[in-house]
């Protein structure tokens, strides 16, 4: 990438920063490191369990593998230097720093978002086609859906860096947000237009919907398979084999819908910026949570990996 922006006076930018209070500085910088190590602990431990663990390498898990390391990528792109914008005066970031920042912002968020759509289709036909499940989602089937994932991906940044590349900054560089986002970068440009805005609107209504579309008509049918099933016993099981899976979906969708797909007449910036802790800090640190506590392969699987360990030792 450019080390400058050609078109610009601006060569770097200073973030904000989450609060500018400074009785809030020190406690959330301990906060959020606390939510870091959470979240790379959690998830390097789940990518490392499912890896150590032949019975989990199925496709729900193979996923679930997935998941975890675009939430540990993505959040190790955010978080380091929103931590610094908590004991720094200035929290400087180079243009193409915030610009490479940027792309893989949107490279992680728009895989999670396929990533979850793809998840929702595995339930799907484990529920729905229990006896074709393994012939359904055989090791190709798998690679392909995570091509389209991470090629989704690559198109929803590529999509937002060519709406802000063609945008120029003049000489106001600082950025309300803790990060490079879309919707900061916009309100400082000197150029931006309602057009800009519209595209903004159009990239995040497709990474969102397409998924959503997806999660929701598997879920239908889910749902229709599970009212089929007579016994009782059986319905708790189905339901139980997603009810991780939703509550993932709707931590993550619910809060990037909630800062994208509204006017920021409506939602602030300072609002927004709140909003997107939650799929940038928290959703990162929930899943592998979520995924662990609530599953009893993966608790198997950690109960056998300690024993072994201790076995070992």
């Amino acid at each position: 990438m450019p080390a400058e922006n050609s078109s610009s006076s601006v060569t770097e930018f200073i973030l904000a920063g989450l609060t500018d209070q400074p009785g809030l500085q020190i406690p959330l910088f301990f906060l959020f490191l606390g939510f870091y190590v959470v979240t790379v602990v959690g998830n390097l431990g789940l990518i490392t369990l499912i890896g150590l663990n032949s019975h989990l390498h199925i496709p729900m898990y193979f996923f679930l593998f997935n998941l975890s390391v675009i939430d540990f990528s993505y959040s190790t792109t955010l978080t380091p230097k929103m931590l610094m914008s908590f004991v720094s005066k200035k929290n400087m970031i180079s243009y193409a720093g915030c610009m490479t920042q940027f792309f893989f912002f949107c490279f992680f968020v728009f895989s999670e978002s396929f990533i979850l759509s793809a998840m929702a289709y595995d339930r799907y036909v484990a529920i729905c086609n229990p006896l074709l499940y393994m012939v359904t989602m055989s090791p190709q089937v798998c690679l392909l859906l995570l091509l389209g994932v991470y090629g989704m991906g690559v198109l929803g940044a590529v999509a937002h860096m060519g709406n802000i590349m063609f945008m120029t900054f003049c000489s106001e560089n600082l950025v309300n947000h803790y990060m490079c986002d879309v919707l900061p970068l916009l309100e400082l440009s000197c150029n931006s237009s309602y057009i800009n805005l519209l595209l903004v609107f159009i990239i995040v209504a497709i990474g969102i919907g397409v998924p959503i579309v997806t999660i929701f008509i598997s879920y239908g049918f889910i749902l229709s398979s599970i009212l089929h099933i007579s016994s009782t016993e059986g319905r708790s099981k189905a339901f139980s084999t997603c009810s991780s899976h939703i509550i993932v979906v709707s931590l993550f969708f619910g809060s990037g819908a909630f800062m994208y797909l509204k006017p920021p007449s409506i939602l602030p910036l300072d609002q927004g910026k709140v909003s997107s802790i939650f799929y940038t800090a928290v959703v990162p640190m929930f899943n592998p949570l979520i995924y662990s506590l609530r599953n009893k392969d993966v608790k198997a699987a950690l109960r056998r990996t300690f024993c072994r360990k201790f076995l070992n030792d």
